[in-house]
């Protein structure tokens, strides 16, 4: 595999060392509520609130990652994050959370909007800094970067908590964040040449057909494209079913293993998902995309009906690594159509609906799976979770048969602005 370019491997280090923070946050936040309550409903209000923003914001965020800087708007974003954790640091130095958990919630929608802004804006500005004909490639390299930082990032956050605690497992974070606003800050720009044409690192303002069709425009594009439809909302139902990520410090305090064995159990899908994607960066998916894309989310059902009947730490580990490799397949191929068929002037808005549909999926996923633990309990929501996902993988086998048709990924002509 050649070695990325010189400002998509400043992107990376970014993207990476923001996603440990965030990660060593997550695990933070979701053991500090739960030994404070106990409540699975609690810990799926983590997930509500960061999903509402996104919600709220997506008609926005596109616009906005379509229009301005997208370098500035991920700089600006980073610094949001940061003024929410020093935030979060005080309310742990001062023993605030205790009985008041609204002030962490709040905090949650600041991070969920600041993400909400960052996660089309990342996503649109990574093609524009890779040649064209190494985009899948770029992908790949994107998904290693994102699966091996999921499994530092949780793991690294238990060890925290157990050894210098939350405050400076909190303080380890900020200091995360600001490297990855650094290293953003110092890409020059992403300027490319292509075919002796040279691509600005983020599109210039077009003609305006009117402020309410352009914010539509995302929309109207993904419904329009049926294999892209399918691809995005199939993520969706998956990840909504299937998310069993909010009750692990449950399915971690059943199992005796405490705030390391936590960490293991959130880099566990990480590192499934990080060994496919390397495999995949060297052997990219050469045919029938979309029908092996069908058979991983099935998989990833299984994989989480099996961790909801597991009784076993290391059974429940090996579940959750299958269930992430399983997920990676998935994630290529969506990641690959978005980057090959949408056109630069429209990624911004396309990827927007798309963080709704997958990414805001996670956070309105764990609400879902605290709720129904606490209607059901944890074991039963996480294995009625997995067998919905099975049942949606078959009900989009019929009514996306363009998904099903998929076949090369680098091949399939891009489709007209």
């Amino acid at each position: 595999m050649a070695v990325p370019p010189r400002d998509f491997s400043l992107y990376l280090v970014s993207r990476g060392a923001s996603i440990v923070g965030y990660q060593i946050l997550s695990v933070v936040i979701g053991w500090q509520i739960f030994s404070l309550t106990g409540r699975a409903l609690d810990l799926g209000y983590v997930g509500l609130a960061q999903f509402l923003p996104a919600i709220a914001l997506s008609l926005v965020t596109g616009q906005v990652a379509d229009r301005l800087d997208r370098r500035r708007i991920l700089i600006a974003c980073f610094f949001v994050e940061l003024g929410a954790a020093a935030l979060l640091f005080g309310l742990t130095v001062t023993d605030s959370m205790r009985g008041r958990l609204l002030p962490v919630y709040a905090l949650l929608v600041v991070f969920g909007a600041a993400r909400a802004f960052s996660g089309p804006a990342a996503q649109a500005l990574s093609p524009n800094l890779v040649p064209k004909e190494i985009l899948p490639r770029s992908v790949a390299w994107s998904s290693t970067v994102w699966q091996l930082s999921t499994i530092v990032g949780p793991a690294f956050g238990g060890f925290l908590y157990g050894t210098v605690g939350p405050k400076g497992a909190i303080v380890v974070s900020m200091t995360l964040i600001a490297c990855a606003a650094a290293a953003i800050a110092l890409v020059r720009g992403g300027a490319l040449v292509r075919g002796g044409a040279l691509v600005p690192p983020h599109p210039s303002a077009q003609p305006s057909e009117g402020k309410l069709h352009e914010l539509f425009a995302g929309l109207r594009y993904v419904f329009r494209e049926r294999a892209i439809l399918g691809t995005i909302s199939l993520d969706l139902f998956a990840v909504l079913l299937g998310g069993a990520v909010a009750l692990l410090p449950i399915f971690a305090s059943k199992l005796e293993v405490g705030p390391l064995g936590l960490g293991l159990l959130r880099s566990a899908p990480a590192v499934g998902a990080s060994a496919t994607a390397i495999v995949l960066g060297f052997y990219p998916l050469s045919r029938h995309a979309g029908l092996r894309m069908l058979l991983a989310v099935a998989l990833f059902g299984l994989c989480t009906i099996g961790f909801g009947l597991s009784k076993s730490f290391g059974f429940s580990l090996l579940c959750l690594v299958v269930l992430g490799a399983s997920d990676m397949v998935s994630v290529v191929v969506r990641r690959t159509l978005l980057q090959v068929r949408v056109p630069d002037v429209m990624r911004g808005r396309v990827y927007a609906v798309g963080d709704v549909f997958v990414g805001a999926s996670n956070e309105l996923g764990e609400f879902e799976s605290g709720l129904t633990a606490a209607w059901l309990g944890p074991e039963v929501a996480v294995v009625v979770g997995g067998v919905g996902t099975c049942l949606v993988v078959l009900a989009w086998a019929v009514f996306f048969p363009d998904l099903r048709k998929i076949d090369r990924l680098v091949d399939e002509p891009e489709s007209p602005p």
